[in-house]
């Protein structure tokens, strides 16, 4: 029988379902049902490296572990982050609460690159919060934003949800590498840059993100041999715009901007 090739590397673990991570959100080691702290690069390890500054902020990440009434509302297993083996070294000068992101907003002190997730009580989940609760939470955000028109001149905010709505969706699914994507979600760009009114068929996920701001800040090299970032822009076919020719492909979303030219 020929082995099957998991191609896990060493000290290299995948989530794929929800299990905590080997720390706390302030960077404590913990034991119980918990995955190994795993060596893989992140996206926050390449901007570190180049000198980039970049924020994870997670909603109640500040009264975690305390007696606040928002205690437990932070999401552990969102942030990406939390999974690496260097997370302890990075909680200090790159993990904050949502409460900050505002502050630095206002004061105009945003890092280049910012992660936000709303607590539990605000990010549309039917079993704790409220679509409209999260609408709310992100147009918060981008009014925030749009109040300092220095800060905003330079800005893109991409609104995304992390699964479907749990309907059927017939939309194409590119079996991209092992774990494929999955169901269409939604994803909106916010920016004086977006091409208002366009939408887009171009195959994105997660992932783009990643390709985005690795071309946006010019970063060479990928996350790893065989991450998604590798992979390259979709080429469209007029028949099926959805449906990459060059498959496996995933795109970098800048086909949402018009970066030469700004609407005020």
């Amino acid at each position: 029988m020929t082995p099957i090739q998991t191609k896990c590397g060493a000290g290299e673990y995948w989530q794929a379902v929800n299990v905590n991570p080997a720390f706390t959100p302030k960077g404590v080691a913990q034991s119980g049902l918990v995955v190994p702290p795993t060596m893989q690069k992140s996206i926050g390890d390449v901007l570190t490296a180049h000198n980039i500054p970049w924020k994870y902020y997670g909603g109640g990440f500040n009264a975690d572990g305390t007696s606040s009434p928002l205690s437990g509302s932070y999401c552990n297993i969102c942030n990406p982050f939390e999974y690496e083996s260097n997370y302890p070294a990075v909680v200090a000068d790159h993990m904050r609460d949502v409460t900050d992101l505002f502050t630095d907003i206002a004061n105009g002190t945003l890092p280049a690159v910012s992660y936000v997730k709303p607590d539990g009580l605000m990010d549309g989940h039917p079993a704790s919060s409220k679509w409209t609760l999260f609408e709310a939470f992100a147009k918060n955000i981008i009014d925030l934003a749009k109040s300092n028109p220095e800060q905003w001149a330079e800005t893109a905010i991409f609104v995304t949800v992390d699964e479907g709505g749990g309907y059927y969706d017939s939309g194409f699914i590119q079996p991209v590498d092992f774990f494929g994507t999955g169901p269409r979600i939604p994803m909106i760009a916010v920016s004086p840059f977006s091409r208002g009114g366009h939408v887009s068929h171009v195959y994105n996920e997660h992932s783009s993100f990643v390709k985005f701001v690795e071309r946006n800040w010019k970063l060479s090299g990928t996350l790893s041999e065989r991450s998604r970032d590798n992979l390259p822009n979709p080429v469209q076919d007029g028949d099926n715009d959805y449906v990459p020719r060059n498959m496996p492909a995933i795109g970098d979303l800048f086909d949402l901007f018009d970066f030469d030219h700004r609407r005020d």
